[in-house]
């Protein structure tokens, strides 16, 4: 077909030309389509096991959030250091109120509950005595506690399982990190997809005029699907170091943004799971909980002792073993209750002192090309082929879809 047969075709069918557009557009519902589906729908929708579709990230939220603390506690920050910063005097000193208050509640209720006959024949200036005398302890004990925590962190704080627990458990969360950290991404992946299917559209156009194959249509559809989300991808994370081209700097659109992407992740970590609040509640409720119970009853124990000295035996063969074991059982739980209403007294001062978002930036700007583009790349990993073969799918649908229409 010569130059004026095919001019003559494209002014009897000026529709023709709209195919670069309609490509462009398939690239980019491709391209939406694709990030919806690695985040989207939260849970399985559909018929288990193969009939339906889990968003990727939620899907592979275990594998995810492991990944991503790997790179936070193997690279950036280590439970020992953060301990460190906290100031025993001053955490003591923030909570010292609180816990008088509460030791003199919890007192007069062991009283109450467990020595009736001989407390309420006590006068109040005696009650008060023993109150005080009790209550002078306490900042020691709970010194004592902190600086056997200090010691091995670890043993009682699984920082590990708080992050991979938290990230799983609210894969929402999970979602918006990686949407967060990724945004700048995901619209130059969205937008790439439609400039790539233009230009394969022209070529397109060119084949049509050309053959008039009607396998033309959903072929190219196809291509444009893949070939766009294809392209796509790999200039989200490569060329990991900067290169030059005829003057010219070129690198991975998230790569460059190392910096920027930093401030990002570090203000979703501190802000949303490595806060004093999550960790308290690791400490009571995670794997090593009933490693801090033992401290705690063991510090109570040696207090005890301390306290009743020499009278201790006789103290025991007035109560009997069974009712000093009660109240030792009680206090120990009692202590435990009140730890995270007690805690909140210092989380604006742990907070501060632990400066989590300031360190991670710091240390995020020190990574290699490399160790930066894991915090993003999994997300897309994952099912890396299944997205482009679906955005392939897709576009030999629409070019299907063209054929009816154009013929």
């Amino acid at each position: 077909m010569d130059f004026q047969a095919i001019w003559l075709d494209i002014q009897a069918h000026p529709y023709y030309l709209l195919m670069p557009l309609i490509a462009g557009f398939v690239g980019y519902i491709t391209k939406i389509m694709a990030l919806e589906m690695m985040f989207l729908p939260l849970e399985f929708k559909g018929i288990k096991p193969y009939i339906g579709w889990q968003g990727v990230v939620p899907r592979k939220a275990p594998k995810m959030a492991e990944s991503a603390t790997d790179l936070l506690l193997g690279r950036l920050l280590t439970l020992e250091e953060l301990i460190e910063r906290l100031d025993l005097k001053r955490m003591v000193g923030e909570v010292e109120q609180h816990l008088m208050q509460i030791t003199d509640h919890m007192i007069r209720e062991v009283g109450d509950k467990f020595l009736p006959e001989y407390w309420h024949r006590l006068p109040n200036v005696v009650q008060f005595a023993v109150i005080k005398r009790i209550q002078k302890e306490i900042p020691d004990i709970a010194e004592s506690i902190w600086i056997d925590i200090r010691k091995d962190p670890n043993h009682y704080i699984d920082i590990k399982h708080l992050l991979v627990s938290n990230l799983t458990k609210d894969k929402a969360l999970l979602n918006r990190i990686f949407r967060q950290i990724g945004g700048k991404e995901f619209i130059f992946f969205r937008n790439a997809g439609f400039w790539f299917g233009l230009v394969l559209g022209c070529i397109q156009l060119m084949c049509w005029l050309i053959w008039h194959q009607p396998w033309l249509m959903p072929l190219f559809g196809g291509l444009v699907g893949l070939v766009s989300d294809w392209v796509a991808l790999t200039l989200l994370f490569r060329p990991l170091q900067k290169i030059r081209v005829l003057g010219l700097s070129f690198q991975g659109k998230f790569i460059a943004r190392q910096d920027e992407v930093a401030k990002d992740y570090a203000s979703l970590i501190a802000k949303e799971l490595l806060t004093p609040a999550n960790m308290i509640e690791e400490v009571m409720r995670g794997p090593s909980a009933d490693r801090l119970v033992e401290l705690i009853q063991k510090h109570i124990e040696d207090a005890s002792k301390e306290q009743f000295g020499r009278a201790g035996a006789l103290v025991k063969y007035a109560l009997g073993s069974e009712k000093l074991d009660q109240i030792k059982h009680f206090v120990v739980n009692k202590s435990i209750e009140v730890i995270p209403e007690t805690a909140r007294d210092v989380e604006d001062y742990a907070m501060d002192a632990l400066d989590i978002k300031n360190t991670l930036i710091s240390r995020m700007d020190k990574l290699t090309p490399e160790e930066f583009e894991g915090l993003l790349r999994p997300a897309f990993k994952a099912d890396e082929k299944t997205l482009i073969l679906a955005g392939a799918i897709l576009g030999f649908i629409i070019g299907e879809l063209q054929v009816q229409v154009m013929l």
